[in-house]
């Protein structure tokens, strides 16, 4: 049987194909404004309500937009990592879209660059390796390679397989202080609750190999750690950039995708797909997602 919420996220779908690329006013998910959708690459992108077809999906999509995220990440919590260059006002509006679900952040972890950075590959997998011996062991397979190591030892802190979330212990705060002392992440000073999902929000698109397989590998670690991960990008991350091509990698299997969250469509479908990924592993979703704008049901 076909419920009203179905077939209104049906609609709702169809309304987000056509609103690629269209930042939207109003509302928790929709205050980003349209600086953000026309900076970087595509600095010729036509203004926000260059068409009559483009205000009505704005004004369609912020009148659904609260109701079809609200109440989807009821009493669940979300932890928030973010990779170097990742817009702000992207993060805050998506951590607004959370708490607009009904959910929390538990907290918001930034990568830094000398994580990312391929030339600091010897530094990550040596701290990685003596954080398995004396903070992971039996919890981290001891054959992942450097990257997935040190996202399973990240994922081991900030998340958990059990949906309600767990308490941080001191097994987490070891591995978050080592990994922060270290240079490669800034954490915030308290944090009570590990997660049982992890957004990963994207930064600059190095555009190289080596970091497309640190991306790769750090996903891949998480998700090895997390109920659910998903990762969150641009709709020009999306087809040809950072984000396509991680889902052209094996690694994508265990995690979901969102493009577009630039776009109150994109940061819809990110709330929506955050609550998928309670459930469900992988999906690839957005402007450019093979699965679809968001996932349906």
């Amino acid at each position: 049987m076909i419920t009203l919420r179905h077939h209104v996220l049906t609609i709702v779908a169809v309304f987000l194909a056509l609103a690629a690329g269209i930042v939207l006013g109003g509302g928790p998910l929709s205050d980003v404004g349209a600086t953000v959708a026309t900076a970087g690459k595509d600095e010729d992108a036509a203004p926000t309500g260059a068409s009559p077809q483009a205000g009505y999906n704005e004004a369609f999509l912020s009148a659904v937009g609260p109701s079809m995220i609200g109440g989807r990440l009821a009493d669940r919590s979300v932890a928030v990592v973010t990779v170097p260059g990742a817009d702000e006002r992207i993060v805050t509006a998506l951590a607004d879209g959370i708490a607009a679900a009904g959910g929390t952040v538990s907290a918001r972890y930034s990568l830094t660059e000398d994580l990312v950075d391929p030339a600091q590959k010897s530094l990550v997998d040596t701290l990685g390796s003596q954080l398995l011996t004396q903070q992971a062991k039996g919890a981290v397979a001891p054959e992942a390679s450097t990257y997935d190591r040190i996202g399973q030892l990240l994922g081991l802190a900030v998340a958990s397989k059990a949906a309600e979330g767990e308490d941080v212990n001191g097994k987490a705060r070891g591995i978050v202080d080592a990994i922060s002392g270290a240079g490669l992440l800034t954490k915030p000073e308290k944090v009570s609750q590990r997660s049982p999902l992890v957004l990963l929000v994207l930064g600059t698109d190095a555009d190289d190999a080596g970091s497309d397989a640190i991306l790769a590998g750090l996903a891949e670690g998480l998700a090895a750690q997390a109920t659910g991960v998903v990762v969150a990008g641009t709709t020009a991350d999306g087809a040809s950039g950072q984000l396509g091509r991680l889902r052209g990698d094996p690694a994508a299997a265990a995690v979901a995708s969102v493009d577009g969250t630039d776009t109150t469509a994109g940061r819809v479908a990110t709330i929506v797909t955050l609550q998928r990924a309670l459930g469900s592993q992988g999906g690839s979703f957005g402007a450019s997602g093979s699965d679809g704008p968001l996932p349906l049901g």
